[in-house]
């Protein structure tokens, strides 16, 4: 979504641009070219744009950067998800990213559709060892594994399941491509005016884990970049 891509922008020297009819905004750090664009929200989407990037671009590594829904209660706000095991939640296949920027990785993400609020199933995923919810992760990841191109990822949290803030009209509330879908918007706050304090504090939070997600990631790619010299 832009407010993901946002924070990437405002930490690295990227330029927009179209190319096979994609918008992408591209730079380079240190010698390293990279090249960001948004998958929009959605596992289908996220499949249909990683095809597009991977046919148009010569990507070396993919990574998926953004927030992620948490689950139990040991999840806060900001706090970074580098998961040990990537799960797409149709088919239960699992896919495991490369660790960049000398993180430890630790639990699972599930990747799905359908947003899991219900207080059994998020008990049995907390079970499961999942710490955290997307909706691209893993369609990005059978993309990459299929094509042979090494991937990552670095989300954060940017509500929790115990906070009870988001449910299925809020998740309404974006476009698929991500952008805000003003109608909807304007017809839960005149149904529910009582609300929009939870409106404004699931924005500032969401641009607390967009913040740490972009941080970490553009650390990552520095780091990266940078030379290394023989002992």
């Amino acid at each position: 979504m832009k407010p993901e891509l946002r924070p990437l922008l405002k930490r690295l020297p990227l330029t927009r641009e179209e190319r096979g009819g994609m918008i992408l905004h591209t730079g380079s750090v240190e010698g390293t070219d990279l090249v960001a664009t948004m998958t929009g929200i959605g596992t289908a989407l996220a499949t249909k744009v990683t095809e597009q990037l991977l046919d148009t671009v010569d990507v070396d590594h993919v990574i998926v950067v953004g927030i992620a829904g948490g689950v139990g209660p040991d999840a806060a706000i900001g706090d970074l998800v580098l998961p040990e095991v990537v799960i797409l939640g149709e088919t239960g296949s699992e896919h495991r990213p490369v660790t960049l920027g000398g993180h430890e990785p630790h639990g699972k993400i599930v990747t799905g559709d359908e947003l899991l609020i219900a207080p059994e199933v998020v008990e049995q995923l907390e079970r499961d060892g999942v710490v955290a919810l997307d909706m691209e992760t893993a369609s990005v990841a059978v993309v990459c594994e299929r094509r042979g191109v090494p991937w990552s990822v670095f989300r954060s949290i940017s509500d929790s399941s115990l906070d009870d803030l988001v449910d299925d009209e809020i998740a309404g509330m974006a476009t698929p491509e991500g952008s805000a879908n003003a109608a909807a918007v304007l017809r839960y706050v005149f149904r529910r005016p009582w609300r929009i304090p939870r409106l404004m504090k699931l924005g500032r939070d969401m641009q607390t884990a967009a913040n740490a997600a972009a941080r970490a990631a553009v650390q990552a790619c520095k780091e990266w970049a940078e030379p290394t010299t023989s002992p």
